[in-house]
């Protein structure tokens, strides 16, 4: 069993959190297994572990390379679920998918079933990037109701009176995205994740950037901008694919990641430091 949901805003209480995405069932379960202990030994505070949909709109084509892989290797919810309860990792699991698998799942239509087994298995929160936060009312209230933090994203075109909805609906912590467009490692740091961030400032949660962070430097730049962690998934998918040493990549990745993270809270001046 994981750490349970009120773990999952206190593990940015430690200085800068790394968020590492991987793909369910990629290429299988037990490698999947293998990877999430590779990244934690790495350094990772929190594991943002997918559930693989067929329609993952939020996702590039390295993600959702990575997806079609999972499902072609037959990954279920089912298995999902059976996954972290099975997975020796003692930090918070996160899952991101999608509401139709979410709401769909079980005997009836609705999304407490799901709710229900997520926090059975041990997940500590989702993230559902398809669900508009006017429309979260039933998850929210079932993850009340089980235990689970509810995570949004926020973009940078998202308004002031959206993100005011977002901060009463969310918990957590606030995915900032970095970027306009779907997830996928890039080469330098957007100029809206400082917008974004700045624009976040009042929030009472910590705040996560991710979409195109790939790199140690990156990590250092958006944590000295004001960030309290950092979300890699596409350079990780990417090692996945490859098939070679990957849990010993993953391993060395997530450090660099949560070594540059560090130099960030260093960059930050000594009255601006404050743990959530």
């Amino acid at each position: 069993m994981n750490s349970s949901a009120s773990d999952l805003e206190s593990a940015f209480s430690d200085g800068p959190a790394l968020i590492p995405y991987v793909v369910a069932g990629d290429p299988g379960i037990e490698e999947t297994k293998e990877y999430v202990r590779a990244l934690v030994r790495g350094g990772a505070d929190v594991v943002e572990l997918g559930l693989p949909f067929s329609e993952p709109i939020a996702d590039g084509p390295t993600i959702q390379n990575g997806i079609q892989r999972a499902l072609s290797g037959g990954m279920t919810p089912d298995d999902y679920l059976e996954l972290v309860s099975d997975v020796d990792a003692d930090v918070p699991i996160v899952c991101m998918t999608y509401y139709n698998l979410i709401y769909q799942y079980g005997g009836e239509e609705g999304v407490e079933d799901f709710v229900s087994a997520a926090a059975d298995a041990g997940l500590s929160g989702l993230i559902v990037p398809d669900l508009p936060v006017e429309e979260s009312g039933p998850l929210r209230l079932a993850c009340d109701e089980y235990g689970l933090d509810l995570v949004f994203i926020v973009a940078p075109t998202t308004t002031d009176a959206r993100k005011r909805r977002i901060s009463e609906q969310a918990s957590g912590f606030v995915y900032v995205q970095a970027r306009m467009g779907t997830t996928g490692a890039q080469a330098d740091v957007s100029g809206d994740t400082h917008d974004s961030l700045e624009r976040l400032a009042g929030s009472d949660l910590p705040k996560a950037v991710g979409f195109g962070v790939s790199e140690g430097e990156h990590a250092r730049e958006i944590v000295s901008a004001g960030a309290d962690g950092v979300v890699v998934g596409s350079a990780l998918v990417d090692i996945v694919a490859s098939g070679e040493n990957v849990a010993e990549r993953l391993e060395a990745k997530a450090a660099e990641l949560k070594s540059g993270a560090r130099e960030g809270e260093q960059e930050i001046p000594e009255p601006e430091r404050t743990s959530n």
